[in-house]
């Protein structure tokens, strides 16, 4: 039966097809990344193989979530955007840290999140190279590969490691090189894993403490800023904002408001 305006999706099921999904895409991306992807000549080729494997993964994950629900809105990070009457939306990034999978790192993603009436209730970050698959479903918690994750208990920002990751633009990117000289004395250390996505998945399994970035959109943002939130992560912005692309800040309770308070005395949702 074709889904209507009428009838609200149950999380559950939305999980259960952006897993199916998510780990389709992931597998595309494995099977079909060119052997000898060299990077100069990728940079330099007419045709951008990294830009191809972009859109190959989202034209996967588009045509499979349209045809198993054909009124959903959709919003890729290459281009697409669909309306639907459902009430749902699914937000697609299909490779978070394509300059990693250029590289040939390990730490890239897919990630997928459904949205019921404008709020995220499911999101799946799937991790190919790594084997591990992060999901959450508004109200039922955090898992990876199906084990509960929480966010490691609040520390200092002494002891704190905080992931967090850099703009393409030359100006914002001094900008933000202020805000880690500012910040590199005050934590334990930081880390720059290169997707959004897993840095935000990270904070949930308690691999880092907290993570803050400006620049990330909403297909980076929606799958991971669930899994934290349900692994016990504060995601926000600053000054009781929303996470968005001005500045996203998660960790737990505690140590959040400590690095909060730096970030916005250093001006880091600013250029």
């Amino acid at each position: 039966m074709r889904q209507t305006d009428h009838m609200r999706a149950d999380p559950s099921e939305l999980l259960e097809l952006a897993v199916e999904v998510a780990q389709a895409a992931g597998s595309l991306l494995l099977d079909k990344r060119p052997a000898q992807l060299g990077v100069a000549d990728t940079k330099s080729s007419p045709t951008d193989v990294v830009t191809e494997m972009d859109r190959a993964s989202e034209s996967l994950i588009t045509s499979a979530l349209r045809a198993a629900r054909p009124d959903d809105a959709v919003l890729g990070e290459e281009g697409t955007v669909q309306t639907g009457r459902t009430g749902v939306r699914w937000l697609v990034d299909p490779i978070d840290g394509t300059v990693n999978y250029l590289y040939d790192i390990p730490a890239w993603s897919v990630s997928i999140a459904a949205e019921q009436d404008g709020a995220v209730v499911a999101g799946v970050v799937h991790v190919p190279r790594l084997g591990e698959t992060f999901t959450a479903t508004r109200g039922g918690g955090a898992r990876r590969d199906g084990d509960l994750i929480r966010v490691n208990p609040p520390v200092g920002l002494e002891q704190a490691l905080v992931a967090t990751g850099f703009g393409y633009d030359s100006a914002r990117r001094a900008g933000q090189a202020e805000v880690i000289r500012g910040l590199l004395p005050t934590v334990r250390d930081i880390r720059r894993v290169g997707s959004c996505a897993i840095d935000l998945c990270w904070v949930a399994c308690g691999r880092v403490d907290a993570y803050f970035e400006r620049g990330p959109q909403p297909w980076d943002l929606a799958a991971g800023t669930l899994i934290a939130t349900e692994a016990g992560a504060t995601v926000a912005g600053l000054h009781g904002r929303p996470a968005s692309t001005e500045l996203t800040i998660a960790a737990p309770s505690g140590l959040f408001e400590q690095l909060h308070d730096l970030l916005a005395a250093a001006g880091a949702d600013r250029d």
